[in-house]
């Protein structure tokens, strides 16, 4: 895992939840974890980790914090 993703990754157990996290740059941390993306209808895509799969949904600037709580959970 390089820096960049460390610092997404420790950005999203903050607390408070961050405001400014970009979709992408979860997803590219996710998918080094070692998660399975697909994209779905609309603009949803789900994650597939350890057996276990949510469905997200695509945020446009930034990453909302009630996505941001769901990240942290499937963690």
């Amino acid at each position: 895992m390089n820096h960049k993703h460390r610092k997404i990754l420790h950005a999203l157990f903050a607390h408070p939840e961050p405001a400014n996290l970009a979709p992408a740059d979860v997803e590219h941390v996710l998918s080094d974890l070692g998660a399975e993306l697909h994209e779905r209808s609309g603009a949803k895509f789900s994650v597939t980790l350890n057996g276990h799969t949510v469905n997200f949904h695509h945020a446009q600037h930034s990453l909302p914090k009630d996505e941001v709580h769901c990240v942290r959970k499937f963690l």
